[in-house]
């Protein structure tokens, strides 16, 4: 078995994604004997490259770009590299880039297709592989039957396992033939100072029971002493008091972070949808009938205004010892 592993880099650098990814695939690797391959593209440095080692990764392929390609011609790459290390399982993050670029690559491959994997597979012959459905309320598994397959695995669903392998690295040029696009970037934000919250392990939410974005310094300030990222429910952000970006549910953003706190949030099925994948959920609110109490493990019925500056006192006092 080989397995391709797509990891993305951002100027160079890779986040502890794309590390869980590489563990999930040597596990996998692990069940019928193989080989791991990772697949980046970009300008990244040897000594970064050589990081995907330390998680399982026997062979890493830089493709060297100034610009990584949209994703009709990334996929279209993946697929000449499928093809070049005769690997039968690609692996992507379920997160935007693998969301734009694997069901192209899987369309390319006439392979099937699972996106929101949640596990390792239950069996290679045949391949069954889990994932939640009905917003994390239950389990399906899903046989895929092609000889290629593709799999999207969700963000710490599996965790970062260190292996060490000593990678050998290629370094390729990126081709005229996967440069063409009718899709140009003409700028970018880059969002400096902050925990990606597709990434973070913790994350401190709040919603429309903070009555006012005045009232967003203890959700901040909370956030900063976990080293968390913060996020809001929908209402929130379309009343402008958060950015979007910070949106979190079923139109949002989807997260499974480690620990989940839903401040001021009731937990309307959208919102829960969002954050089902979440190993332990916290939830304040002063409704003990809100749904939110529903999902969560922990809950503390109180107002948020009286219940958060406790708990920043609390986490500032355990973060001391």
């Amino acid at each position: 078995m080989k397995i391709l592993v797509y990891t993305e880099n951002r100027e160079g650098k890779f986040k502890k994604q794309n590390f869980e990814l590489v563990s999930f695939a040597n596990a996998m690797s692990e069940m019928a004997g193989g080989e791991v391959i990772a697949l980046t593209v970009g300008k990244v440095a040897d000594e970064e490259l050589k990081q995907l080692g330390e998680y399982g990764a026997a062979r890493v392929i830089a493709v060297d770009a100034g610009q990584v390609p949209d994703s009709r011609n990334l996929s279209k790459l993946i697929q000449h590299w499928v093809s070049e290390t005769a690997a039968n399982i690609a692996v992507f993050a379920d997160n935007n880039t693998g969301k734009a670029v694997a069901p192209g690559l899987a369309a390319r491959l006439k392979a099937g297709i699972v996106s929101g994997v949640s596990g390792l597979p239950l069996s290679l012959e045949p391949f069954v592989v889990p994932r939640k459905v009905y917003s994390g309320k239950a389990l399906a598994n899903i046989e895929i039957k092609s000889n290629h397959k593709v799999l999207l695995l969700t963000a710490n669903a599996f965790g970062v396992q260190q292996n060490k392998k000593e990678a050998v690295i290629e370094h390729h040029a990126l081709t005229a033939e996967f440069t063409t696009s009718d899709i140009s970037v003409l700028s970018s934000d880059k969002q400096t100072g902050k925990i990606l919250l597709g990434e973070a392990e913790v994350v401190v939410s709040a919603g429309r029971g903070m009555k006012s974005p005045d009232n967003w310094k203890g959700i901040e300030e909370l956030a900063e002493v976990l080293g968390a990222a913060t996020a809001c429910s929908r209402p929130v952000s379309d009343e402008g008091w958060r950015p979007h970006s910070e949106h979190v549910g079923q139109t949002g953003k989807v997260i499974s972070p480690k620990l989940y706190f839903a401040i001021g949030i009731s937990g309307a099925i959208q919102h829960v949808a969002g954050i089902s994948g979440s190993k332990v959920i916290v939830a304040v609110n002063k409704d003990h009938e809100a749904p939110i109490f529903n999902v969560a493990d922990y809950g503390i019925v109180g107002d948020v205004n009286q219940v958060l500056p406790q708990m920043i006192e609390v986490a500032k006092k355990l973060k001391a010892e």
